[in-house]
């Protein structure tokens, strides 16, 4: 076949750009200089009915064969395309939704029907990272008014996939907003309810701004990537399900919007309240707790910020058809001794298990979540629904559940172990009276978590510990030299991440 005027051959450039395509052609190239495209173009790209928008790249060098177009691995795999076929490369269809983004860059609100548009084309991949990121940005900084919250939050639901539960009257899911290391829950609080006989189809996102997000922690564990099908099976099987959101397309523009806030490390309040809300309606929930730490290095930092989240949480919920409940917790130190995805798997483990020395705070905060659950389900009070939760833990019955949820994912996983491990040291005798939860993160993230599972770092002190100089800390665990060094320079960077009170 003869290509034509417009038309070059695919060639696969093997580069991962993440979720945007990206197209390579040469400087010298027809198609290029006919139609004037430049460096940082957005070109459409068409073959055998399938269509994308891409970034351009221009080469000066011979990297991409005369009469080619470089694709990179995400566009290859949206066209359908192989090596050597023929795409048409065009200039890319003008997006009128995004002369809505500039409307509300310059302070204007938008109407439901306006923000749909906006999501819509955010979801259909027409947007470049550049642009989702004007996008968030714009909505950040409590620049979302209330209308315009709940407009976000079912556009983001009628984007994407849908499950439902035919028979079930109530299905249950529990959310943290997030901010304070090790606090993992969410498999303690959906084993226990579960056990008692509650639907909790449990989707989860990835970090975001931390070093482990549900997801991450659950796949140490066991497979989390579940079809829409698998899910509805597991939760069959078991009555609930611990399983990553992106992996279904529920809520689609949330997972594209989350993936940009991880690289801005931003996370607008408006933009938080829709991005949860959407994944719990979308799953079939109709009651949700949300966990609202507080602390001065948590992501919520005081009560009145608490409160303001809190209500935005229950109306939009009210808004979009959810019963909502908030709990302001203490988010003064991190929780439990681990801090990554494996670390975290570990103290799960441990709590479900009741091993002796398991943490003791992530247990009874799970207890107080699964409480509050059961009050939601028969109104019987938190504290009847906290010791439900105590006995179900005591008796093995969580554990047991935790155990059938795993092996109808696919089978519970040996944990590892990272390559790496670094003691790291008191510089100073005396009680530990703070700990700051956003550096200590930081470390954890530059020691690779989340992206290597086994990379974080474990407590050996908390808050109200007295500690002597040259007693370990924490221990920090990697799995490349670059990362630990990176870690432990940023640890003695700054202020100190362990506040000290020295002995008189």
């Amino acid at each position: 076949m003869v290509a034509s005027s417009s038309q070059l051959r695919v060639f696969k450039m093997g580069i991962n750009t993440h979720q945007e395509p990206v197209v390579y052609m040469r400087d010298d190239c027809d198609v290029c200089l006919s139609e004037g495209f430049s460096a940082s173009s957005r070109v459409g790209i068409s073959s055998q009915g399938r269509s994308i928008i891409a970034t351009l790249n221009i080469s000066s060098d011979e990297t991409v064969p005369k009469g080619y177009a470089g694709l990179s691995d995400i566009a290859i795999e949206r066209l359908g395309v192989a090596q050597s076929d023929l795409v048409s490369v065009h200039h890319a269809p003008y997006i009128e939704s995004l002369s809505l983004v500039r409307r509300k860059v310059f302070g204007h609100s938008l109407l439901p029907a306006e923000m749909a548009r906006i999501v819509s084309d955010i979801s259909a991949h027409k947007y470049s990272d550049v642009e989702i990121a004007c996008f968030l940005s714009a909505c950040a900084g409590g620049r979302l008014g209330f209308d315009e919250i709940v407009a976000l939050t079912q556009a983001m639901v009628n984007c994407g996939q849908q499950l439902d539960w035919p028979g079930v009257d109530r299905v249950f899911d529990k959310h943290c907003v997030g901010g304070l290391p090790g606090n993992r829950t969410t498999p303690l609080v959906v084993s226990i309810v579960s056990a008692a006989g509650l639907v909790m189809p449990k989707t989860s996102s990835r970090a975001i701004t931390s070093p482990a997000g549900t997801a991450d922690t659950m796949e140490a564990l066991t497979n989390v990537r579940l079809g829409l099908n698998e899910i509805r099976r597991v939760v069959r099987e078991t009555g609930a399900c611990l399983a990553w959101g992106g992996a279904m397309n529920l809520s689609p523009a949330d997972d594209l919007l989350i993936r940009i806030e991880r690289a801005l490390d931003l996370d607008g309040e408006g933009q938080l309240v829709a991005s949860v809300l959407s994944k719990k309606i979308a799953a079939g929930s109709t009651h949700a707790v949300i966990d609202i730490p507080v602390g001065e290095t948590a992501k919520v930092r005081t009560p009145g910020d608490a409160d303001r989240l809190a209500s935005l949480f229950t109306s939009v919920g009210a808004a979009c058809g959810l019963k909502v409940r908030c709990i302001a917790t203490d988010g003064s130190k991190p929780v439990g001794a681990g801090i990554g995805p494996t670390e975290e798997a570990r103290d799960v483990l441990a709590v479900l298990q009741g091993k002796r020395g398991a943490p003791e705070d992530l247990r009874s905060r799970a207890i107080m979540l699964a409480g509050h659950l059961f009050d939601l389900a028969d109104g019987r009070g938190v504290k009847e629904g906290m010791v439900k939760a105590e006995r179900l833990l005591q008796n093995g019955s969580a554990w047991g559940q935790f155990k059938r949820i795993t092996e109808a994912q696919g089978g519970q996983r040996s944990l590892g172990e990272a390559r790496f491990r670094r003691p790291v040291l008191c510089s100073e005798s005396g009680t530990i009276v703070s700990i700051d939860n956003r550096r200590l993160a930081r470390v954890a993230k530059l020691a690779g978590a989340p992206a290597s599972s086994t990379a974080g770092l474990r407590l050996l002190a908390t808050v109200g510990d007295r500690v002597t100089k040259g007693e370990p800390l924490y221990e920090l665990l990697s799995d490349s030299p670059g990362q630990q060094d990176y870690a432990l320079a940023f640890n003695d960077m700054g202020p100190a991440i362990f506040t000290v009170k020295r002995e008189e």
